[in-house]
């Protein structure tokens, strides 16, 4: 379980195994998504988000929340990439997520999850193994969230 917790070592990386671990999500998260689409991320996403809480519930005491368990990260990125994934896949586009929509998962996964607003903050507290996932999965939407915003905003506003 501390192997998939620390998403097959990559949580061991030094420094901000978080990053880190968003990193390796969001490459791996593209990949899927290219040859898979987006039933393929959406299904990789509910493996992870299965897995995660059983790891972090095997590795993580009360109020612990090692650093180096990032399939927490893993599971969050993947919800934020979900979004514009979801919205390539309704218009049939067929070939690599466009950047920047991968670009604006990660970045802003990255700040919901180290600035950790509201829901993902309260999540953070509850300082149990389930809050070491709910807050990333709260982070991802979040950041899922701000993807369609930002895109609405340039496609819309920008270029209209």
């Amino acid at each position: 379980m501390r192997w998939l917790a620390t998403f097959f070592g990559v949580g061991l990386l030094r420094p901000a195994p978080g990053t880190w671990g968003s990193a390796a999500a969001l490459a791996l998260g593209v990949v899927i998504d290219r040859f898979a689409g987006f039933p393929g991320l959406a299904l990789a996403t509910v493996v992870a988000l299965v897995a995660g809480f059983a790891a972090c519930k095997a590795v993580c005491g009360p109020g612990d929340d090692p650093s180096e368990v990032v399939i927490d990260e893993v599971a969050g990125q993947w919800i934020a990439l979900l979004f514009p994934s979801f919205a390539f896949w309704m218009r049939d586009f067929q070939g690599w997520m466009p950047y920047p929509g991968w670009l604006a998962a990660f970045l802003l996964f990255r700040l919901f999850d180290i600035w950790k607003p509201w829901l993902v903050g309260r999540a953070d507290a509850r300082g149990d193994a389930a809050g070491v996932m709910l807050d990333d999965i709260w982070a991802g939407i979040f950041a899922g969230i701000g993807v369609v915003v930002a895109a609405g905003i340039a496609h819309g506003v920008l270029m209209g």
